[in-house]
């Protein structure tokens, strides 16, 4: 097979290198997390007469290395076949120019919102289901963390890319949701700012926006879409609050016949319909109460909310909230969650449109889930 490559990402860690001071042997860190789940849904009668189900989640493998200042961060995890088998959640090269400021290169976490997650439990907020939370794109980064102020400036070529065919489709087969179907994300630019201050009670200021291009493999033609975002998040003794307000809008290029009201989403192995443009708010809330019972040390209870208000009128909107407790044993954590849900795909309903048409006759749905995971 032959290799390319980009001249300019290339280039630009050549000039790193020789800049840099850091260690002259390289450094190697290996690590990873092994993880089972429990739970229980009130949508599926037969797990519940059989008084839930407990089994596998996911096995992951990380590692870190560096040698004379350039370095490399990797995430790779394996879930079972139905939920995407085996995936690279992470990738990327790295490169500090000092304790201030950092550039990431490869499959890095896009600069959006509170980070690195908008929520304490083991399902995320809502926003993570329309790749507003803890998503990974393949582009280049630079981040400045000051006293004061600390800013991110990313640019995003596409999505992660599993298949390299002229026309082909997203994979479903990733950790982020990221616009799939007929539609592939490409040169998206991002900028987030955030004001850090106070001592006893400590505020972080936020607000990010994120622009991009939506190109249609069958029209050939490039769309857009935006998101823009205040986010607040603050620390007080035991406390923690996250809260955001996103305003988010796709608007793609489909044959003619094909619905612009709503987009292709996917990961974990299956993609889903989502409304093209909504407002999205979350608050999440969560107080850490230290404990000595044998090998558990602290107990983090926690409630986490998300709406997502779709604009098509004729769409019924999705609704989100998960309170549960997360239990620290040594290396092992357990997230004890009640999660409950309306119109909510992963939670109960109809999957495949839940977070685009949605159904007016829908009910709350929850789901008690228990995931053991320990990390080393």
């Amino acid at each position: 097979m032959q290799r390319t490559i980009s001249i300019l990402p290339a280039f630009i860690f050549f000039l790193l290198s020789l800049f840099s001071t850091a260690q002259e042997s390289p450094e190697v860190n290996l690590g990873g997390a092994l993880r089972f789940n429990y739970n229980l849904s009130s949508w599926k009668p037969e797990q519940k007469n059989r008084g839930g189900d407990f089994g596998y989640d996911m096995f992951r493998i990380n590692a870190v290395a560096a040698y004379k200042g350039v370095y490399v961060n990797a995430e790779f995890r394996h879930y079972s076949e139905s939920f995407g088998g085996g995936m690279l959640k992470q990738g990327w090269f790295g490169y500090k120019f000092n304790e201030q400021d950092e550039l990431q290169l490869g499959l890095t976490q896009v600069p959006f919102g509170i980070q690195q997650y908008n929520s304490h439990n083991w399902f995320f907020n809502l926003g993570y289901y329309m790749g507003l939370e803890d998503d990974h794109d393949m582009g280049l980064k630079f981040i400045h963390l000051g006293e004061n102020i600390e800013y991110h400036l990313a640019y995003f070529k596409n999505a992660e890319e599993l298949n390299f065919g002229n026309t082909s489709a997203v994979s479903p087969s990733r950790y982020s949701y990221d616009v799939a179907g007929n539609n592939k994300e490409v040169h998206q630019g991002i900028i987030k700012f955030v004001y850090k201050v106070g001592d006893s009670l400590q505020s972080r200021f936020g607000i990010s926006a994120q622009y991009g291009g939506l190109y249609n493999i069958n029209t050939k033609e490039t769309g857009d879409h935006y998101a823009l975002a205040l986010h607040y998040e603050a620390f007080y003794k035991s406390w923690n609050l996250k809260s955001e307000a996103m305003l988010v809008a796709h608007n793609p290029q489909n044959e003619f016949g094909n619905s612009e009201k709503i987009i292709t989403m996917a990961a974990y192995g299956a993609p889903y319909e989502v409304a093209a443009d909504f407002n999205l708010y979350t608050l999440a809330v969560s107080r850490d109460v230290p404990v000595d019972w044998g090998p558990i040390s602290n107990l983090q209870f926690y409630n986490d909310f998300g709406w997502m208000q779709k604009k098509e009128a004729a769409f019924e909107g999705s609704f989100m909230n998960v309170t549960g407790v997360l239990v620290t044993a040594g290396n092992l954590y357990t997230y004890i969650d009640y999660a409950a849900g309306y119109n909510h795909s992963w939670l109960g309903g109809n999957f495949v449109d839940d977070f685009a048409a949605g159904n007016p006759n829908a009910k709350w749905e929850a789901r008690f889930n228990i995931n053991f995971g320990y990390y080393f």
